[in-house]
Parts: structure tokens; C-alpha cells; sequence
């Protein structure tokens, strides 16, 4: 297995999550509508505007994510994104990005193994977790 990535679901909101991921991580974002796909002409025209696929990448992101799923959306607890952060500017600058809007879970503070770390929730109601390890040196 070479990688796992994350997929979200976001029921009609993902060009705006979407958007608002690439504000806060960076990256090149690739949006298909439904209304530009070839099943367009097999669904209302309604939700040409709903995102089809869409994929945020940079060199050590990949994060994807569809307004389309086929099965009942029930958001629930048991996906959290974790982001390990180069450096602690770094992760205060994109913390403070993904939490407007949001809900600080537990604010950026130095953990028991000597992390700087911090959790959200952002306004798509995505957790977070994100993560600075320093090297012992």
C-alpha cells in the first residue's frame, strides 16, 4: 500500500470547503461539477452545480472530497485529519485559518511527549488534529 487518503463528503457545500481548505493548506484545487461530467444528462439539472469529485494537492497534501455520495450522510466522530506541521509557525498559521468559523477543541499547547498541538473543528464540522514534533537534537 502506497497511501491513504482522506475523502470527504460534504452534502452541497464542498466548493466552499473546498475553497476554504485551499486558503488555509495551499495547493492546487481541482473541481469537475456534476454539471460538466457525463452524467449530467442522467440527473436534474438542479445539481449541476454540486461538486462531482474535487482534489486539493501540493507536494505533501492530497485531500479529496464530493458533494455525491450514495449512501445516507450521517457525519459522525470517528474520522479525525491530522496535519503534522513542518514547524510551530507553520501549524499556528493553519490552525488559526481552520478554525474560523470553527470550534477550538483544545487550544495549540505542548503536550506530555513535548508536541506542540492543538484540535478543531472547523465550520464544515471536520475535525482536526494538528501536530509539530520536534527533533531531539
Amino acid at each position: 500500500m502506497t497511501q491513504i487518503l482522506p475523502y470527504l463528503y460534504f452534502d452541497g457545500r464542498c466548493n466552499e470547503a473546498m475553497h476554504f481548505y485551499q486558503q488555509c493548506l495551499g495547493g492546487d484545487l481541482q473541481l469537475l461539477k456534476l454539471g460538466e461530467s457525463p452524467m449530467a444528462a442522467q440527473l436534474p439539472s438542479i445539481t449541476d452545480a454540486q461538486i462531482l469529485h474535487s482534489t486539493l494537492q501540493s507536494d505533501h497534501l492530497v485531500l479529496m472530497a464530493s458533494d455525491m455520495i450514495n449512501q445516507k450522510h450521517i457525519r459522525g466522530n470517528s474520522i479525525i485529519l491530522c496535519v503534522n506541521c513542518s514547524n510551530e509557525t507553520e501549524l499556528y498559521e493553519i490552525f488559526a485559518k481552520l478554525s474560523q468559523g470553527g470550534l477550538v477543541k483544545l487550544p495549540i499547547h505542548q503536550n506530555f511527549r513535548g508536541n506542540t498541538y492543538g484540535e478543531l473543528t472547523d465550520q464544515f464540522g471536520i475535525q482536526w488534529i494538528l501536530n509539530y514534533q520536534r527533533l531531539n537534537t
